[in-house]
């Protein structure tokens, strides 16, 4: 087994920083902090007709066009109400060399965290037809496990594209 983190230690280094947490239900989720713009509460989000169920809609922000990500959604969670706590995290992605900021709605939002490479693990194998690209590996600190997600892979949906093009 030590030769096996030895092979994916390089990739594992990699992705020691400082990490955004949430949550998603009972789930701790953590976000690259040099991809999040700002956290902002819960504020009026239009429905757009004919998007991926995940996506929400869209917010006004400052006077620029969002597309929201429901990630309860997403990960194929059960549906629950909004809360106090419920919030939106807008992180800033590029493809083509272009930036495209996105909303993504979340439970809750834990805490910044410097995370080290000795409480990192790569992503485990879950087995044939099991999509895993969206994970960047799994974090094991403050006596719990969080999911550190690819941020690109997680946003990589048709609709938000097309939102964000039409943005």
């Amino acid at each position: 087994m030590s030769s096996d983190n030895s092979t994916t230690t390089p990739a594992v280094e990699k992705l020691a920083g400082k990490y955004l947490t949430f949550r998603i239900g009972e789930e701790e989720y953590g976000l690259e902090i040099l991809k999040v713009r700002e956290i902002i509460g819960l504020m009026d989000i239009t429905p757009v007709p004919r998007t991926p169920v995940s996506i929400r809609g869209v917010i006004n922000l400052r006077g620029r066009i969002i597309p929201v990500l429901n990630l309860r959604v997403k990960f194929e969670m059960s549906a629950i109400e909004d809360t106090d706590e419920t919030c939106i995290i807008v992180v800033e992605t590029s493809s083509d060399g272009v930036a495209n900021q996105m909303g993504i709605l979340v439970d809750t939002v834990s805490e910044v965290l410097d995370i080290v490479v000795d409480e990192l693990e790569p992503t485990p194998s879950f087995g044939e037809g099991v999509d895993s690209d969206f994970i960047l590996g799994i974090a094991k600190c403050k006596g719990s496990v969080k999911i550190l997600l690819n941020t690109e892979r997680i946003l990589d949906t048709d609709g938000l594209r097309t939102l964000n093009e039409a943005s």
